[in-house]
């Protein structure tokens, strides 16, 4: 075995930890959402603020790191599907770090100081509508690195391009609510 297959496997592996693990909590969450039993929300959103900064955010610079290893060593950076998946890892890692970090942050505070109230609870339906969004650019990143398209692949790329744009609908196109609303 070279080490190129070493870096390899070692990259799949933390991302099959970090996409996968994340989408079974991101599928906790709508289960959670559906039933609107509070304390199974508050459960996804625990387990969420948890495994994020502990779990999830290591496995993905792991990932990433692998990822780079590869680049620098063996693959280089000129190809389309490189400069989309590193473009694709820059947004989920942003989210991550710009929105459901603070979030999470803010709901705990929340939940700890005043309980599940609605305005804890609209914050978990922030991250979830978010998390829709991020799911989205994960799955065209997968897609990248399996289907490595090129600049000629204009039907993956286009396929990616929807994947993205649903994404953002689901996400940030309806009104899906985590608490009904007061009035």
């Amino acid at each position: 075995m070279d080490w190129y297959s070493i870096v390899k496997f070692l990259h799949v592996v933390t991302a099959i930890l970090w996409v996968g693990g994340g989408f079974v909590l991101f599928l906790l969450g709508m289960l959670a959402e559906r039933s609107g039993n509070i304390e199974e929300k508050l459960q996804a959103i625990r387990a969420s603020g948890q495994l994020g900064g502990r779990f999830f955010a290591p496995m993905s610079m792991l990932t990433l790191l692998f990822g780079l290893v590869m680049c620098i060593f063996w693959v280089g950076f000129s190809d389309l599907w490189i400069l989309i998946g590193l473009a694709g890892y820059a947004t989920t890692f942003a989210i991550g770090m710009l929105i459901f970090k603070p979030i999470g942050e803010r709901m705990g505070a929340m939940l700890a100081k005043d309980g599940a109230t609605p305005a804890a609870l609209a914050e978990g339906q922030r991250m979830m509508s978010t998390a829709r969004f991020d799911y989205s650019v994960m799955l065209v990143i997968i897609a990248d690195m399996v289907l490595k398209p090129t600049v000629h692949d204009v039907g993956i790329l286009a396929g990616m391009a929807l994947v993205i744009a649903a994404g953002a609908t689901l996400a940030f196109g309806g009104s899906r609510r985590l608490v009904p609303s007061a009035a």
